[in-house]
């Protein structure tokens, strides 16, 4: 191992449950994670088909679930294979890759959320300019930004975090490579690692939370200028699903990784899975039941796909009648001397 590090895998203690309760937890997070991935991939797909959505908002929206995607990937299977197989090992390289890509992945979620908040004021705070700030370029350079810098952010700590010496109990407590735990694995003094670790991330989460908060203040403020209720009520309509999923994700994140002081394990390990499964399953929900637009264009993918389900079995059915016909032609054809 680097540095004299003599702990080659981690074991993740996951859950302590009995074995019927963490065949019930499995079957439960399995059918989250399958639901989570679907209803994602559907929004990906109604984003990118459907051209009335092609706006900046719905392309930060597809941004987003394919970031959800991923990031219930890095820990879902992971944990699947603990609660199922039993098999809590994992190699000190996949113990830190999972680290980094979670983190990494959290922070690009930070960022664009932040970039959706900005993008919602500009669409309801200065609407005659939005199609000339919010333009094409500028979207691409603001989502591949927020992925890229929360990737390039991460190296560092991740380099750091696999240099330190592992000599002792190779036990985590937790089911999923933590940062903070790895910390206390480690046979050195972490505190002023464990002190850079919460400054990168109140830096990052209050930064966005900052411009998002900014952002909603100057929207409400101009939402209640509009003189009809309709009006009012159809702007603030394009920010819910916006508020709700940023009220979940901040809120937790806030609760796990930016409170100084220590909290018990077992809430972390609550406080996580909001991060990592449950925020993930439930933003298609939130996005797709709370937006007619997404709606109206999966209800239409849907009359499209059955429409063109009939159609093939009509062309079935005609070239069948016809195959029937013509060989029944044949055979009378064959029957005449």
């Amino acid at each position: 191992m680097i540095n004299g590090s003599v702990v080659t895998e981690f074991i993740l203690v996951g859950f302590s449950l009995a074995p019927e309760w963490q065949l019930l937890l499995s079957l439960l997070f399995l059918v989250i994670y399958l639901i989570t991935v679907s209803g994602n991939v559907i929004i990906i797909y109604v984003v990118c088909t459907d051209y009335r959505l092609h706006t900046p908002m719905y392309f930060f929206l597809s941004n987003l679930s394919l970031l959800e995607i991923m990031l219930t990937s890095v820990i879902v299977p992971r944990m699947l294979g603990n609660l199922v197989v039993g098999r809590k090992s994992v190699s000190f390289s996949g113990c830190v890759s999972q680290s980094y890509f979670y983190f990494s992945l959290g922070v690009a979620e930070v960022f664009l959320l932040g970039v959706m908040s900005l993008d919602r004021y500009v669409a309801i705070c200065n609407p005659l300019r939005y199609s000339i700030i919010m333009r094409n370029r500028v979207c691409l350079q603001l989502a591949v930004g927020s992925w890229a810098l929360s990737f390039l952010m991460f190296i560092g700590p991740a380099l750091i975090v696999s240099s330190l010496p592992y000599c002792g109990p190779n036990v985590l407590n937790h089911f999923f490579c933590d940062n903070v735990t790895l910390f206390k694995l480690a046979c050195t003094d972490t505190r002023k690692l464990e002190l850079m670790d919460f400054i990168i991330a109140s830096t990052v989460v209050f930064s966005s939370l900052f411009l998002t908060v900014i952002s909603y203040v100057y929207i409400i403020s101009t939402i209640l200028r509009i003189p009809s209720a309709q009006g009012r009520q159809k702007a603030f309509s394009t920010c819910t699903s916006h508020i709700t999923v940023v009220s979940i994700f901040y809120g937790s994140t806030l609760f796990m990784y930016v409170r100084p002081t220590q909290s018990s394990l077992d809430m972390k390990k609550v406080v996580a899975l909001m991060t990592a499964v449950v925020t993930p399953f439930l933003n298609p929900f939130i996005y797709c039941l709370r937006n007619e637009k997404v709606k109206e264009s999966l209800r239409n993918s849907l009359i499209k796909s059955h429409g063109f389900s009939e159609k093939f079995k009509c062309l079935n059915c005609i070239s069948k009648g016809s195959s029937e016909k013509h060989h029944e032609n044949e055979k009378r054809g064959n029957d005449v001397p």
